[in-house]
């Protein structure tokens, strides 16, 4: 070996020493020289954290005042003076009329007020502009009480017009609930036997149906709210049983307080009661095809059969009258 290639490798090891007394070194003093960022960071993540949740609280409790707002509004000042004024409540209103308003979706003094001011204000509106039409605009060929018969006819119209108009939004809503109530108790026995509880699993099925039925999902958000707030869940589940008047519904709140009552588990009983509600769901789907060709017979022989008597007897008669 030379002399050059000697010293070559003499400042190789040097180098290798340097760099490994200089890694030793550094491994060892630079713990020393480090901040310890941990406590800032958490410090800074908390700060942060308080600023979101004070943020979000503001932002809910906004919501919640619109919403509120938006479900509990108060009547207007003169339909409540009217109301009180004449006493409609008393005279009018009953709990049949309350239920009805709730399961029609209409909850709070608003709705009510409203509800009683039309039953009077209608009947004489209808009243007056029958009798005014009738009696000036078309000046009918008939004797003056003919035409008040008439016009009462319409104030009685007027007096109904509420109440029916109530009824057909609780049969659309129940009609609602019905179509979609199947698929939210199987969501429901998914989420109870996951080991969610039954608030827990009213709000996720609430979010899950909501698309698919408006109604249900507001019915269901109610029932979380009150299992909250009241101090008997047995009245909870009872009030959205009378929300909806549903048999389903109300075989399973039966279901949930015997559930709760008794300690029993809820699985078994959701898992059964989901697969009749599927099965009257079809039942009710059958009922309407087997009863479609009774209900177009009527409609066929006042619109089809004569057009395809014409089609058949008109060319013959054609053809009849040209020979004779």
């Amino acid at each position: 070996m030379g002399l050059s290639e000697f010293e070559n490798s003499n400042v190789f090891v040097v180098v290798l020493t340097l760099l490994a007394v200089s890694g030793t070194f550094y491994a060892l003093l630079m713990p020393l020289f480090e901040r310890d960022n941990l406590k800032t960071r958490m410090k800074s993540v908390a700060l942060e954290r308080e600023e979101i949740r004070a943020r979000e609280r503001n932002r809910l409790a906004n919501q919640k005042e619109n919403e509120r707002v938006a479900l509990r509004s108060s009547p207007k000042e003169s339909v409540r003076e009217f109301v009180d004024k004449y006493d409609l409540k008393k005279i009018l209103s009953n709990d049949n009329v309350i239920n009805k308003l709730k399961m029609a979706g209409y909850r709070g003094a608003s709705p009510l007020y409203t509800y009683l001011f039309l039953q009077i204000v209608l009947p004489v509106s209808f009243f007056a502009l029958t009798f005014f039409y009738l009696q000036i605009v078309l000046k009918v060929d008939a004797s003056v009480g003919g035409v008040f018969l008439l016009s009462l006819l319409a104030a009685v119209v007027g007096f109904y017009a509420p109440s029916i108009y109530v009824q057909n939004q609780v049969a659309r809503r129940q009609d609602s609930i019905r179509l979609a109530w199947p698929d939210a108790m199987d969501l429901m026995l998914i989420c109870v036997e996951s080991g969610m509880s039954i608030e827990a699993a009213f709000k996720k099925v609430a979010e899950e149906v909501g698309t698919q039925s408006t109604a249900l999902a507001e019915e269901l958000i109610l029932a979380t709210a009150e299992l909250s707030f009241l101090d008997e869940r047995r009245k909870a589940y009872q009030n959205l049983a009378d929300r909806t008047g549903l048999d389903g519904v109300k075989d399973v709140v039966v279901a949930l307080m015997q559930a709760e009552k008794y300690g029993t588990p809820i699985g078994s009983a959701l898992r059964v009661l989901s697969d009749e509600n599927r099965q009257a769901r079809m039942q009710e789907a059958e009922r309407k095809a087997a009863a479609l060709p009774p209900r177009l017979t009527v409609p066929m022989m006042m619109f089809f059969m004569p057009a395809l008597f014409v089609v058949i007897i008109a060319p013959a008669a054609i053809q009849v009258m040209q020979t004779f």
